[in-house]
């Protein structure tokens, strides 16, 4: 049976896009894998290129705010930066909440060059954080 996971951050536009793109890589058939934000600020395109760059398409994602999932039944909720843990709405159902403050590489500065690095070092930790998570959550 599919699990139902939701990943949340503050404006939905790279740390949960990140996340919803190696979620469902790794999750495979397992899961269907959401993200929002308790804001919407559109997919960042250095997000989109970050992950291109590691086989992950992300370009169809959109930013979607959290009230658009209030009537899902998830069965987890990952927030993926202090802020969207914060500010998470209560969702009546039996989700099991799970929390991983990443460094927003939108904040990052600096070069182009130094931008890409940080939205890299970023996108790693993510990576392994989802591996890790579907290993032991979607087994």
């Amino acid at each position: 049976m599919e699990k139902k996971i939701l990943i949340l951050c503050t404006g939905n536009s790279c740390r949960s896009q990140i996340a919803e793109g190696y979620m469902r890589h790794f999750a495979k058939n397992k899961a269907v894998v959401y993200s929002a934000g308790v804001e919407t600020h559109g997919v960042n395109p250095k997000a989109v290129f970050i992950m291109k760059e590691d086989g992950i398409d992300i370009s169809n994602h959109t930013s979607n705010n959290i009230d658009e999932y209030t009537n899902i039944d998830f069965d987890f909720v990952i927030t993926v930066c202090d802020n969207a843990k914060e500010r998470c709405p209560f969702f009546p159902t039996k989700a099991q909440k799970f929390h991983y403050n990443f460094p927003d590489p939108a904040k990052a500065a600096g070069t182009d060059v130094e931008i890409e690095e940080q939205f890299r070092t970023v996108r790693e930790l993510i990576k392994d954080y989802c591996r890790d998570f579907a290993a032991k959550n979607l087994a």
